[in-house]
């Protein structure tokens, strides 16, 4: 009986991947990853030049990205016959061997390969590996503490309702947005009207070739690829009354 090991390849930076998650990828015999259609994937890329001459690769790729909106029942039932199929390849291929699922960040941490973790319960033997989040790698990056002393982060996704965002801003110090992309402008509005715009900042491609941070006021609001995470940083007041 083989295993599925979805191992967490950290924020985007080789360097950074765990030494665990840096042996397993050089082991494996049978990789899968996801990626959108006619792309190499973002984990792919990751782990260039580390995999073995012999492996076999399995890319797994969506049907749809951002064709249709994500709440739309077409959306959601393509993406669900694509996790049940892929399930069942990833389970009957685990019955020989070990079979490695690249996830990029943390797999816990809303991880796409825990569509296929439900699923795969009490089939297969399943292992996890650890990864740092994409979002430690972009506050990283900015070099300042995220948060400080009683601080309370808030992470938020940027495809809820403006004023949900709104509402969850003002009441928080340090805040991660994810899922900015196509919802930029409509985060950077939550935060004008929360008075929290002049202290965001925006994070394209942290740690990756072509990152870029700046400050969130001065981009245009439709300047935003895929990998961008905009944070707030919280201020550790208790320190500061210290």
């Amino acid at each position: 009986m083989g295993r599925i090991i979805c191992c967490g390849l950290g924020p985007g930076d080789p360097d950074l991947m765990s030494v665990r998650a840096d042996r397993t990828v050089r082991g494996a015999q049978h990789v899968a990853y996801f990626r959108k259609k006619g792309r190499p994937g973002q984990a792919r890329r990751i782990v260039e030049g580390m995999l073995t001459a012999d492996v076999t690769e399995y890319p797994m790729e969506y049907p749809v990205t951002t064709e249709i909106a994500f709440d739309h029942p077409d959306y959601v039932r393509l993406l669900a016959g694509f996790y049940d199929e892929w399930t069942e390849r990833l389970a009957r291929l685990a019955r020989a061997v070990d079979v490695v699922v690249l996830c990029e960040g943390d797999p816990y941490f809303y991880g796409s390969f825990m569509h296929l973790h439900t699923r795969l319960q009490g089939r297969v033997a399943i292992e996890v590996i650890a990864g740092i989040p994409g979002m430690a790698g972009c506050w990283n990056a900015v070099g300042k503490p995220i948060a400080l002393g009683d601080d309370v982060t808030t992470v938020l996704m940027g495809t809820l309702a403006e004023d949900e965002l709104e509402r969850r801003m003002r009441n928080s110090d340090a805040l991660v947005v994810m899922k900015t992309g196509r919802n930029l402008a409509k985060v950077r509005r939550a935060l004008t009207s929360a008075g929290r715009l002049a202290d965001a900042w925006l994070v394209e491609r942290g740690t990756m070739p072509g990152e870029r941070v700046a400050r969130l006021a001065e981009l245009d609001a439709a300047d935003c690829p895929y990998f961008a995470i905009v944070l707030v940083h919280g201020q550790g007041r208790s320190e500061a009354a210290e």
